[in-house]
């Protein structure tokens, strides 16, 4: 009999502990609020590397080329298996659909991209410049997404141009500097505009430890 009381008891003491770890877990999540984030994990069953090139690359101009090493939070330990996502917008300043898109591809367009870092932290996207919204109320950018591979997806800041007319001093003032400051000079190298992007997991990102 102390046997069959027993049994419920330890079943709610584990069921208990389990509700706080589940708790705990949530109070670990880092980054804040992120819509669309999950898009880092649509890459299907591509086989990632360090470099990737995104659709229409051949077909626009200026050609880009965005690089850097993706570091841990100490800035100089590079990060390895960090999944980088990136998606912009098309000479038109929209974020174009060829209508069958799934998931976050519906707001996101097919101008995207994935890249996985590897034990020298680097990595590069060939692109195309893309151009501001139609509004033009906002500098031309490219969003970034990472995904460590033991904490949860967040976004850092978007790459901007230095020589953007957009990007004003009052712009700047709103950067959070989300994993390093996402400013990025270009250089026209060979026909190719070439930017660099270095990434510091956890800087200025919150809830991150």
């Amino acid at each position: 009999m102390r046997f069959l009381i027993m049994v419920p008891v330890v079943l709610m003491t584990v069921l208990s502990c389990q509700s706080q770890t589940k708790k705990g877990d949530a109070s670990k999540i880092v980054g804040g609020p992120c819509e669309g984030c999950e898009a880092v994990f649509e890459y299907g069953d591509k086989k990632l590397s360090t470099i990737d090139t995104l659709p229409g690359f051949q077909e626009n101009e200026p050609k880009l080329k965005i690089s850097g090493t993706v570091f841990k939070r100490d800035g100089k330990t590079p990060a390895e298996n960090v999944v980088v996502y990136i998606y912009q917008t098309d000479r038109n300043g929209v974020y174009p659909k060829k209508g069958n898109e799934k998931g976050w591809g519906k707001r996101h367009g097919y101008i995207r991209g994935w890249v996985k870092t590897d034990r020298t932290g680097n990595y590069t996207f060939y692109t195309f410049r893309p151009a501001a919204y139609p509004n033009g109320r906002e500098p031309q950018h490219i969003h970034f997404t990472v995904k460590e591979p033991t904490i949860n997806e967040y976004y850092i800041d978007d790459v901007v141009f230095e020589d953007d007319p957009m990007l004003t001093q009052e712009e700047r003032n709103t950067l959070k500097q989300r994993g390093g400051s996402g400013i990025v000079k270009p250089v026209l190298k060979d026909g190719l505009v070439t930017v660099h992007r270095d990434i510091i997991l956890g800087l200025n990102i919150p809830n991150y430890e």
